[in-house]
């Protein structure tokens, strides 16, 4: 069973997915980050591999994968920073990415570098689901990595079943279809999620894009096992002093008990 299985058979609500990008706000912040965020009780880390031109993602990740891209950030320096991170981490951790670096690097080298490190899954939004399928699925499987596929309010009930049945660790439910950080109308999502739920997934469902605190990640958790927040921590984060504080507050903010 994998750490992403494990996390949902524990817990089936309030999961909280915390994006951070590596390399980011410096470049030996990866793994500092990493710890905050699980001290601080995230419950997933989605750690993103800056690219220059990153199509699902709203100017504050945008710059910050400049910046990291600018501090010397690549996929090899990434998975040398992650090669003893497990001796700290035990939370599940899945690297979100664009095909193109990944392409460069090589995929099967980064599969099995991934699997090495001790990652445990893949978000890669521009790998399409035919190409998933005929090219890539194998590696991927063969290095014991699960594969979260992204679906939208416009993605058919029909290709969602498919895509639930092609994910492994959890479903990425995008709250509309427009990039990271923008705020959100939830009362227009709430009838997406709805029926979300009522196809009865294999899959949990983490809801992103637009959760950016208390208010937000609680309305998402009514119609989905949990939700990913991105932006919002990045903006926290600020210049990188304080990490651990920083992250310790902004986690707090948003998982703080109805009063």
């Amino acid at each position: 069973m994998s750490r992403l299985q494990e996390l949902f058979q524990k817990k089936k609500e309030r999961v909280l997915n915390v994006y951070c990008t590596a390399g980011y706000p410096q470049l030996e912040s990866t793994v500092p980050v990493m710890n905050a965020l699980q001290d601080a009780g995230a419950d997933i880390i989605e750690l993103g591999i800056p690219y220059s031109e990153p199509l699902a993602d709203g100017p504050v990740i945008q710059a910050s994968g400049s910046t990291a891209l600018a501090n010397g950030m690549t996929i090899a320096t990434l998975f040398a920073q992650l090669q003893n991170f497990r001796n700290t981490i035990n939370i599940p951790v899945v690297l979100m990415g664009y095909m193109n670096p990944v392409l460069q690097y090589g995929f099967e080298r980064f599969c099995a570098d991934a699997e090495r490190a001790g990652v445990d899954g893949l978000i890669l939004p521009d790998l399409p689901m035919y190409e998933y399928e005929k090219e890539y699925a194998a590696t991927i499987k063969k290095h014991h990595l699960d594969f979260i596929f992204l679906v939208t309010p416009e993605t058919s009930e029909e290709r969602i079943k498919k895509l639930d049945a092609l994910s492994t660790g959890f479903l990425y439910a995008v709250s509309s279809s427009s990039t990271t950080g923008l705020d959100k109308d939830f009362s227009v999502t709430e009838g997406y999620l709805q029926k979300l739920q009522a196809l009865s997934l294999s899959n949990p469902v983490l809801v992103g894009f637009g959760i950016k605190d208390k208010a937000s990640f609680d309305t998402a958790c009514r119609f989905a096992n949990g939700a990913i927040i991105g932006s919002a921590y990045i903006k926290a984060l600020g210049d990188g002093t304080n990490i651990a504080e920083k992250t310790a507050a902004f986690i707090n903010n948003v998982l703080m008990e109805k009063v």
